[in-house]
């Protein structure tokens, strides 16, 4: 059995362009697994965001339907985050960012364990992700965006962050109860693509 990586990963996947445009293979299970990603891909999912900095996160799914995803965004830019969740990490509670676009056609791998938030830099965004299990309303969770132990900076405009109702009223990190078990390997830096 194929065990994926424990660890957030970011992709790249080649495109190939002509006068035309550009072709891209936007999920290969040879690409996954050469970057360490063994899971099965279970439910493509998609969301609009109408408004720059919309903020949709930090989420997650317990088991049994622990959720690993793998992101891209398909319209626009986000800055995608993944933030360590499990407990008894030496990197609990810190976070690694990426900038997702539609003209460079990164992805981010999010795995079981960690919290996923991005938020939207530019009006009318489409993201894009691929999940591991389906959505089970018992098993969703999540930490408050704005978390001070946390403390992502998050790129608003002026306006500030527009939130789900739901979003406002998570609890912080001192609050929550981390139902994900550290696994020996730290959070690691992404690469510089």
């Amino acid at each position: 059995m194929n065990v994926s990586t424990t660890i957030p990963v970011l992709l790249r996947p080649r495109r190939f362009g002509d006068d035309r445009g550009w072709f891209m293979e936007t999920y290969s299970e040879t690409a996954a697994s050469a970057a360490g990603i063994a899971d099965r891909f279970v439910q493509d999912n998609q969301s609009f965001s109408a408004f720059e900095g919309t903020i949709r996160g930090i989420h997650f799914q317990r088991a049994p339907h622990g959720q690993g995803k793998l992101v891209r965004c398909v319209r626009g830019s986000i800055l995608d985050y993944a933030v360590d969740l499990r407990r008894g990490s030496p990197t609990y509670g810190q976070h690694v960012a990426a900038k997702l676009t539609d003209g460079g056609g990164e992805q981010l791998y999010i795995p079981v364990g960690y919290g996923h938030a991005f938020v939207t830099l530019e009006p009318n965004v489409e993201v894009a992700y691929k999940v591991t299990d389906v959505y089970a309303p018992d098993c969703d969770g999540g930490v408050l965006w704005s978390c001070p132990t946390i403390g992502i900076d998050w790129p608003l405009p002026a306006s500030g962050a527009v939130l789900s109702d739901k979003d406002k009223v998570l609890p912080t990190l001192v609050e929550f109860d981390s139902p994900f078990e550290y696994d020996g390997r730290p959070l690691e830096p992404l690469p510089v693509l």
